[in-house]
């Protein structure tokens, strides 16, 4: 209980005091205009007040991550508490505060695009489709996850292609809509819901007199049942993704710069919005710690369920909030994977219309490029969502280590020292991502001390080519 109140204390202390001075390295100024203002078209350029887009961006980025991804997660122990807190205060925050506020400065422009600025046009373009297949794999995965939810709470009369059916209809409106009609207008509801949800089973989990297990030299080390194939490094830094740090997010951040009237909002929305959600992935590891007596009775269920954190959500929720309660929470928990995916998919719309240069004013432009998206979405919701999952969560990774990697250029750019808010978590997550791709089933399956040189040396060569041009930008 001592180390999750001193995690959420050090949350909360990162945004009051961290995220002051990365706005002081940007120089907010709540003078100049933003492009919600300048470029208004009453479709994705449209200013909203910030209360709202934080509602917005917080939905947009708590999809399953921070609920899926801490749970399993939490199968390491304690040591997940670390990683969540320090991963977003000085990674995920960083990374999302940044992001949202260079496309501020440049237009609105997707992060693609700023990719392109601050890395090259070659590393935009690989970059532009990187991040088309990442978002459709995004909105799969928030297709799947949440329709399995949703046939729990019907199995008898409506199952899983139903729910995948309905929430298509739903992505395809949100996608085509301007952003305030749909949005814009439900996605405060579901973030309250979200929110209550995390507070209702936090409460009832104390309540009852679950233990949460603190981080002590003794816990300090890892619980996995299978030690030897998920290692703390580098796999519980790629499965605990969103309530840490997620590329994700980056691709979220440009929709509401579009909508920001201030740039003085933008660290209550972009880095606040990171550490709400970091509160809630340590609510649900703290629930997959405790709930089942421990790290060895999570493992054993996760075992037991194939990895299905659902079912965890479920009998979690029932059990501690009774059945209306329950179904409440469970549909807290739906809302955050479908306002998500619904945001992947137009954040992919928005990126190929970036591309190919073409309005997306004109309903005709946005329908030319909605329909292949969903075609190709509908096709990916047939493939094992556990294979999906994890394709998901490396392509997440890697693609929040090259924006930290831009925000690094960026700041080097500014000729100070500044550089070093992102370079050293630029330089981890490079080892994370390298030695993951190498280790795992999903990529080369190499031996431990073999997959960790090979991560070691690419972080060794990712800093001294960013030393060399260091010295050559002075």
């Amino acid at each position: 209980m001592i180390t999750f109140i001193i995690s959420i204390t050090a949350l909360l202390s990162g945004y009051a005091f961290y995220s002051k001075y990365l706005e002081r390295v940007m120089k907010a100024d709540p003078e100049r205009p933003t492009p919600a203002t300048t470029l208004q078209d009453g479709v994705d350029y449209v200013p909203m007040p910030w209360w709202r887009v934080f509602l917005i961006q917080f939905l947009n980025i708590a999809g399953l991550g921070p609920i899926f991804g801490a749970i399993a997660g939490a199968m390491w122990g304690p040591v997940a508490f670390l990683w969540i807190v320090l991963g977003t205060i000085f990674a995920g925050g960083v990374q999302d505060y940044f992001s949202g506020m260079l496309s501020l400065r440049h237009n609105g422009k997707s992060i693609t695009e700023i990719i392109g600025v601050y890395l090259g046009k070659y590393a935009k373009q690989i970059m532009r489709i990187f991040i088309i297949v990442l978002l459709i794999l995004v909105g799969a995965v928030f297709i799947s996850g949440p329709a399995g939810l949703l046939a729990g709470l019907t199995p008898e009369s409506l199952d899983f292609n139903f729910w995948v059916w309905v929430i298509f209809i739903y992505y395809i409106l949100a996608t085509l809509l301007p952003i305030d009609k749909i949005i814009g207008k439900i996605y405060p509801v579901f973030g309250f819901a979200l929110l209550f949800m995390a507070t209702s089973l936090i409460t009832a989990l104390l309540v009852k007199g679950y233990h949460i297990p603190e981080l002590t030299a003794e816990n300090f080390r890892n619980f996995h049942h299978d030690k030897e194939s998920f290692p703390i490094f580098p796999m519980m830094f790629i499965t605990i993704a969103c309530g840490a740090i997620s590329g994700f997010h980056a691709t979220q951040s440009p929709l509401m710069a579009r909508c920001l009237k201030n740039e003085k909002e933008g660290r209550k929305v972009f880095y606040g919005a990171m550490v709400t959600e970091g509160v809630v992935a340590l609510v649900w590891a703290a629930i997959g710690m405790s709930f089942f007596s421990g790290m060895k009775g999570l493992n054993e269920v996760m075992i037991a369920q194939k990895g299905n954190a659902a079912w965890v959500v479920n009998e979690v929720s029932y059990s501690l909030l009774g059945t209306f309660g329950a179904v409440l929470a469970i549909l807290g928990v739906v809302a955050a994977p479908i306002t998500s995916g619904d945001t992947a998919f137009r954040s992919a719309r928005l990126t190929i219309a970036d591309l190919i240069k073409t309005s997306q004013k004109p309903i005709r432009n946005r329908l030319v490029i909605t329909i292949p998206l969903f075609a190709i979405g509908f096709l990916m919701t047939r493939i094992n969502f556990d294979v999906i999952w994890r394709y998901f969560a490396w392509a997440n990774q890697t693609l929040a280590t090259v924006i930290l990697w831009t925000i690094t250029v960026y700041l080097c750019q500014k000729k100070n020292r500044y550089y070093l808010i992102t370079l050293i978590p630029a330089l981890f997550m490079t080892g994370v991502v390298t030695t993951y791709i190498m280790l795992s089933p999903e990529g080369f399956s190499l031996p431990n001390p073999v997959s960790y040189s090979i991560g070691l040396f690419f972080v060794m060569l990712t800093l001294t080519l960013f030393l060399i041009y260091k010295k050559k930008s002075r």
